[in-house]
């Protein structure tokens, strides 16, 4: 997996542009993030719901990463933390995770939620 940019509301994977939330499962798809969900519950996107985290543990993986956005604001709930508890669990800011995402992808199943903004 290759990236190739990351800015405020925007990254380039694989040659693909996404201005908008991604989620990155192991086989490599690439969706956009359900935040709605989150959003309808807390009135905010910033915080991963378990409701919402469901949705994306389609895959087996061994590794959540959370890229958090260009200035930290997504983070996970406690209860979504519950979820994965049996998981490594890594949340930092979009262009460190994404930096950690290719460093690792050859070497772990990786399922990543990216927030691409603050």
């Amino acid at each position: 997996m290759k990236v190739e940019e990351v800015r405020f509301g925007h990254v380039r994977i694989d040659g693909k542009d996404f201005d908008h939330d991604i989620v990155i499962y192991p086989s490599g798809k690439i969706e956009r993030r359900k935040k709605e969900i989150s959003k309808r519950k807390h009135g905010t996107s910033h915080k991963l719901d378990p409701e919402e985290l469901k949705e994306y543990l389609i895959e087996d993986f061994d590794l959540l990463l959370v890229g958090t956005g260009i200035y930290g604001m997504l983070s996970l709930l406690p209860e979504s933390r519950e979820l994965v508890k049996d998981k490594e669990v890594i949340e930092k800011p979009t262009k460190e995770a994404l930096k950690l995402l290719e460093e690792l992808w050859s070497k772990k199943k990786i399922l990543a939620i990216i927030h691409v903004t603050c």
